[in-house]
């Protein structure tokens, strides 16, 4: 007889409005899309205890989502001894100020090396709600994003920590660089955002599909051709920040994806383009950094607020476009 799997999970506010296969095939790693279709066809998935065969249904933030299943051969999801930035800790969750370039949980082709794995290694049990993948993970930060995240020990944390998120009572603080001077010292972009039709691996702003997506920002600082920002999300999209900031013609600086290393030489003053280009060897990455984090402690009840300073390479990038400022 086969062994059958079962998994469990609960939708993030952030992910709501996803097509049902989709999500799933993003949760599980390792089934495909076509195989998650199949186990929808066959009646193998639940969602909020009920059967669902329809691929195409948008998963709501706060469902509860069950899939059994044959599972082929597993990422075995290690324990590693990697160094970590904490800077709160209890038995019911973990604070970590994350470096650029940490992946948050494993995915085929990169099974190593991630947060998730780390976080084993120290706490040695995280919640299960997110799936043997993620376990402990309430919400993401992009591999090339520095900061703030927070990561649940227990399946109450956990699913108290995920209602903060669909209630939008978690506050997330972003600064970042970026090109060009916005239009208003203070604003937001209200977009919604989805998969980019020209390039599925990549994020847009779209007319139809798309799920609501809000971005608050202030200007901090003018240094020509940069600004310096602080961005506040309303919602929590993939690649919200970076996807916002580019349509709306200001791509975070150092971007590799959506346009932030490109000097336009061209059009920019030259001492201004010099600077630009000094401060773009200081980074390899966006300038992008979760500064502040705050929540409810999901068992204490008390507010809480997290600082992370910015990394040396943002550090760099800066005093580079500022110049004697």
């Amino acid at each position: 007889m086969t062994d059958r799997t079962i998994r469990r999970f609960i939708v993030d506010e952030e992910e709501a409005g996803e097509r049902l296969d989709s999500w799933l095939s993003g949760r599980l790693a390792e089934l495909s899309r076509s195989r998650v279709q199949k186990a929808l066809a066959a009646g193998e998935v639940l969602v909020d205890g009920l059967p669902e065969r329809k691929a195409s249904r948008r998963v709501r933030g706060g469902a509860r989502v069950e899939l059994e299943f044959s599972p082929p051969a597993q990422i075995e999801v290690e324990p590693e001894e990697i160094p970590l930035d904490v800077v709160y800790e209890d038995e019911h969750l973990i604070v970590v100020d994350k470096r650029a370039g940490m992946v948050v949980h494993p995915a085929p082709g990169n099974e190593r090396g991630t947060l998730v794995n780390a976080l084993l290694a120290r706490c040695g049990d995280l919640s299960g709600i997110g799936g043997y993948l993620r376990p402990g993970i309430v919400h993401r930060l992009d591999a090339l994003t520095s900061g703030l995240i927070v990561a649940a020990k227990t399946d109450e944390a956990h699913i108290a920590l995920g209602r903060q998120l669909m209630e939008r009572s978690v506050r997330r603080i972003y600064l970042a660089l970026v090109w060009g001077e916005m239009g208003a010292a203070e604003g937001e972009i209200d977009a919604p955002i989805g998969r980019n039709p020209k390039d599925r691996k990549k994020m847009a702003v779209v007319e139809e599909g798309g799920r609501e997506a809000l971005t608050r920002y202030r200007v901090l600082d003018t240094f020509p051709p940069l600004q310096y920002i602080e961005c506040a999300l309303g919602t929590g999209r993939t690649h919200q920040i970076r996807v916002h900031l580019s349509h709306a013609g200001h791509p975070v600086f150092g971007d590799p994806v959506y346009g932030g290393r490109t000097i336009r030489r061209g059009s920019l003053p030259r001492e201004e383009a010099a600077r630009a280009e000094r401060a773009l060897r200081m980074i390899d990455r966006q300038a992008l950094h979760a500064a502040r984090l705050s929540f409810t402690h999901p068992v204490l009840g008390e507010r809480m607020t997290f600082e992370a300073p910015l990394p040396a390479d943002f550090r760099a990038a800066l005093e580079a476009i500022s110049g004697d400022r």
